[in-house]
């Protein structure tokens, strides 16, 4: 097993990490309790460590459900979870503040049936409130012992270097990770993000390593999307965010970087998703990928591509296929 430390700590986590947004029925999720415990006994029987969620998922049931599967096995898992997203009524019922943050973990805790979790996680980026509170908020759990490392997701370049510098001014606890996209086809943070985070010590746990799908090959030039694709499910559901999500999965370069990562699957005996998951575990400055199976039969699937060692010459004519890197899909619209 492969285990990697997260950013500037001692933490150590699988190179696969189980994503739980999947699991609940509410929302896009549609993984049941039966079968989303036993993804997670299979995950962490294989020797993997690394299980994230978040409050908003499956409006909260994502991280009951987790909870209860991992009851008895807590200290063998490294659990990680986010908020900052609408969670109740109100001005104060989101955000970064001290306010919405601490209600948040509380109720996080709650539901996942734990008195700590290993990496708590600020899930979007807030303009309008201060840096050092929400730092020194997260400070504050952290020395209450129910947070054990920090970590934010979907910062910009900047906002890393702002919150890192607010955390040494206050002499609290710096960020050790961040959550961004990453693929073939979103590329993005190759330009400013990863050398950032390699500077201020932090590590990085990547979603959306198959782009929506379109990389493991579930969509097709001139035609309509399988009912049970994340994009027919993103336009089915009708916000007007998550099909502008959708709308930005399926274009004619992915399509094309999809097609080339079909030819390499080819040459190698193996599944796209193999191929694309490959690609991404490999890439300097990616310390753990998020993998979101809805079935048993895509997790197994998925797993895959942590035992693939993509040869130097097939990752060169992907690297080169993909191109100039453009910025990722907008997460703050659809997450994942």
């Amino acid at each position: 097993m492969d285990y990697r430390t997260m950013g500037r700590s001692g933490l150590k986590v699988s190179q696969a990490c189980l994503g739980a947004m999947n699991f609940g029925a509410v929302g896009l999720a549609s993984c049941d309790e039966t079968e989303a415990t036993r993804i997670i006994n299979a995950f962490l029987d294989a020797g993997h460590n690394f299980i994230d969620t978040a409050d908003i998922y499956s409006g909260g049931q994502s991280e009951q459900i987790v909870g209860r599967a991992i009851a008895a096995r807590r200290d063998e898992v490294v659990l990680a979870t986010k908020g900052h997203m609408p969670a109740g009524p109100g001005p104060n019922g989101r955000g970064s503040s001290r306010v919405h943050l601490t209600r948040a973990l509380d109720a996080s805790l709650s539901r996942l049936g734990t008195d700590y979790v290993d990496l708590y996680q600020v899930h979007q980026p807030d303009d309008e409130t201060p840096i050092e509170e929400t730092m020194a908020t997260l400070d504050g759990f952290v020395r209450a012992g129910k947070v054990r490392y920090l970590g934010c997701s979907n910062y910009s370049a900047s906002r890393i270097v702002e919150a890192q510098w607010a955390a040494e001014r206050i002499h609290g606890t710096a960020f050790v990770s961040l959550q961004p996209q990453y693929s073939l086809v979103a590329r993005g943070i190759e330009a400013e993000v990863l050398p950032v985070c390699a500077r201020h010590g932090v590590g990085t746990l990547i979603y959306s390593p198959l782009a929506g799908g379109i990389l493991a090959g579930r969509y097709r030039r001139g035609a309509d999307p399988d009912a049970d694709t994340r994009v027919a499910r993103l336009r089915a559901w009708g916000a007007p965010a998550a099909r502008r999500f959708a709308d930005g999965i399926v274009t004619e370069r992915g399509l094309g970087i999809a097609e080339a990562v079909a030819v390499v699957a080819a040459e190698l005996d193996t599944t796209p998703a193999a191929v694309a998951l490959a690609w991404a575990a490999a890439r300097p400055g990616v310390t753990s990928v998020i993998i979101g199976p809805r079935t048993f039969a895509q997790y197994e699937q998925n797993l895959a591509g942590f035992d693939l060692a993509l040869p130097e010459e097939h990752a060169a004519r992907l690297e080169e296929i993909s191109g100039p890197a453009p910025g990722p899909l907008d997460g703050r619209d659809a997450d994942r």
